[in-house]
């Protein structure tokens, strides 16, 4: 998904930012949800042996988390992920709960549902974790904003 706007410079999620992170979602087969993986390098410690620092995980679930309401709303509309004008969700609101420490030495599944949508407002849930483990979840409202016209841009 993050791939259509090549521009985007974003820590989490931009293709044109060398030193970021550059998580690329996209939707399962089934449509079910917006997943993404991460593979974690040393540097993310958390300050203990084999331990994500928390405000990574917080990071990648509010990234990936934006890009599923930003997926969602394309399909709602009936358009091409990417189509413009662009649709831009920002982070209205950013909750996180941890459940156990999450690994460094495997990677890490992100994956994403929209619960509800009001308006311009997208509440949606992410899970994350190793394959097979949720170690965190997190709550996004994402809000959608009008005339993002730097998104896209070529």
């Amino acid at each position: 998904m993050q791939d259509a706007w090549p521009n985007a410079t974003c820590y989490g999620c931009g293709p044109a930012n060398p030193k970021g992170l550059q998580i690329k979602s996209y939707w399962l087969a089934d449509g079910s949800a917006v997943v993404a993986e991460f593979h974690p390098r040393p540097e993310h410690n958390a300050g203990f042996d084999n331990v994500m620092y928390g405000g990574l995980v917080a990071s990648l679930i509010d990234c990936h988390s934006v890009w599923t309401a930003i997926a969602y709303a394309y399909r709602s509309e009936n358009r091409p992920h990417g189509d413009h004008p662009a649709i831009s969700f920002v982070t209205g609101t950013l909750e996180v709960r941890y459940l156990k420490p999450t690994p460094l030495d495997q990677p890490v599944l992100l994956s994403a549902v929209v619960e509800e949508v009001q308006g311009k407002k997208s509440v949606v849930h992410c899970k994350f974790g190793p394959v097979g483990t949720v170690t965190a979840e997190g709550r996004v409202t994402a809000i959608r904003i009008a005339g993002d016209k730097s998104v896209g841009a070529d």
